[in-house]
């Protein structure tokens, strides 16, 4: 069994902040298979199964994530290496995205958690850009803010591209996506939910 987990913090205050992206990728999951997710209080998630994989939403804040992934993969007996978390990126470009393998937190908190509590960093990670601030911003508070206009159909459509590479990954395909960094388009196609 595979398990993919969308990272985020708890609450309607924050259900639209660019660090929730990872959350908001898996309840389109949700949306897009008709699945309907169930709360698991012991495991701080929602978790929904479909075929032999495991789309879950942490309820813990970001910098907690490694607590819930824990007992999402302890309770379910996933290993890490078939574990894929998605979460929101400052060092890609907002809408780039990367699949990478065994990497470091580069900073990201909730991932830094998730290391400290499996004990390892060889599992799989979606990464999905939101860019740095353009101004004196801080990084803590502009994780925590919605997207912008401008940015927000760039997110969109770069949603719609992660959904069947996601897809692909739980049908136990290649993904389509060389290790590289895969670059938002300029051009906006068909929009889903931001939630």
């Amino acid at each position: 069994m595979k398990a993919f987990i969308g990272l985020g913090n708890p609450g309607k205050k924050y259900q639209n902040s660019r660090h929730n992206l990872g959350n908001n990728i898996i309840l389109n999951l949700f949306q897009d298979l008709k699945l309907t997710p169930h709360n698991h209080p012991k495991l701080s998630a929602s978790v929904a199964k479909y075929q032999n994989n495991l789309l879950t939403i942490t309820h813990t804040y970001m910098n907690d994530s490694g607590r819930s992934v824990q007992k999402i993969l302890n309770y379910f007996k996933i290993t890490p290496t078939n574990l894929y978390i998605i979460h929101d990126d400052l060092d890609l470009g907002v809408g780039d995205y990367k699949i990478q393998f065994d990497r470091g937190p580069a900073g990201h908190n909730g991932i830094k958690s998730i290391i400290d509590h499996l004990g390892t960093q060889a599992f799989h990670r979606l990464r999905i850009g939101i860019d740095h601030p353009q101004d004196n911003t801080p990084s803590e508070s502009y994780v925590l803010r919605p997207f912008t206009p401008t940015q927000k159909p760039i997110i969109n459509q770069t949603i719609d591209k992660i959904i069947p590479e996601i897809k692909n990954l739980m049908a136990g395909s290649p993904t389509t996506s060389p290790p590289t960094i895969v670059r938002a388009h300029s051009s906006v196609g068909k929009t889903r939910q931001s939630h």
